[in-house]
């Protein structure tokens, strides 16, 4: 028999790469307002890059407002803004780097996703030292990855035991918007459901209205909820795991 809505739970995330485009942030911002479903979206934002010159006082003053609309998250691109996995070493220094940054211009930046779903120990450890919540851990593997790159698996929310002896709260995202409505269609949603989207997606109205729709349809199969309020609902009594367990190539 499958779980009821009152042993399920659903949260959402957008991964949010172009906080400066006046389009792209005009769509997402509404979006937040709206709260489709009755959702409070995550706003994992990519931080300002001041080496491809983008202007660091608009990006704060956004992420400002998303944090102020919903749980803020840290989405870092390790090479540049449209080049999301890294292409050379300290990755978990970028990490801290930017969270640091974020906690010193007043952000209280909750959770991370690694750009390009990328994650290795460093950047694990790196999220255990800022007190995030790591949403990076797919339930499965991103199709577009070649053989060999670097990512991490996870089915449901644990707690992460890194090998300095430091713990990492995880809460896997589990669906795309097309594995969603696939997963609707056929009834089949695990017990947290971790959906995400790109903020560009809804640039095009065809990804727009099936987010709606979706987030609609989600919201009657589940308890409604957001990722910081589910944090702290279910990983104090999360089941442990090591970083090998979930670390993958």
């Amino acid at each position: 028999m499958g779980a009821t809505s009152r042993e399920r739970y659903a949260v959402v995330s957008c991964h949010v790469e172009r906080p400066l485009d006046d389009a792209v942030w005009a769509r997402f911002a509404a979006l937040q307002e709206e709260r489709p479903g009755g959702f409070a979206v995550a706003a994992l934002v990519r931080p300002a890059d001041a080496e491809a010159g983008e202007d660091q006082r608009a990006w704060l003053g956004r992420a400002m407002e998303a944090a102020s609309r919903g749980p803020l998250g840290h989405h870092t691109h390790w090479t540049a803004p449209d080049h999301a996995r890294p292409t050379g070493v300290a990755t978990g220094a970028r990490v801290l780097e930017e969270g640091r940054a974020l906690r010193e211009h007043g952000l209280r930046s909750t959770l991370f996703c690694g750009g390009g779903w990328y994650t290795d120990v460093e950047v694990a450890e790196a999220c255990a030292e800022l007190d995030y919540v790591d949403c990076t851990l797919r339930a499965s593997r991103p199709s577009y990855l070649a053989a060999g790159e670097r990512w991490a698996t996870l089915v449901a929310p644990a707690v992460v035991e890194l090998p300095s002896g430091r713990t990492l709260g995880a809460i896997p995202t589990t669906h795309s918007l097309g594995d969603l409505a696939r997963s609707l269609a056929h009834r089949e949603l695990p017990p947290v459901v971790h959906v995400y989207f790109h903020d560009t997606d809804l640039l095009d109205r065809r990804r727009r209205t099936l987010l709606s729709v979706v987030l609609r349809l989600l919201a009657r199969r589940a308890d409604v909820s957001d990722l910081d309020t589910l944090s702290a609902r279910l990983l104090p009594d999360a089941p442990r795991v090591t970083w090998d367990d979930v670390a993958r190539l």
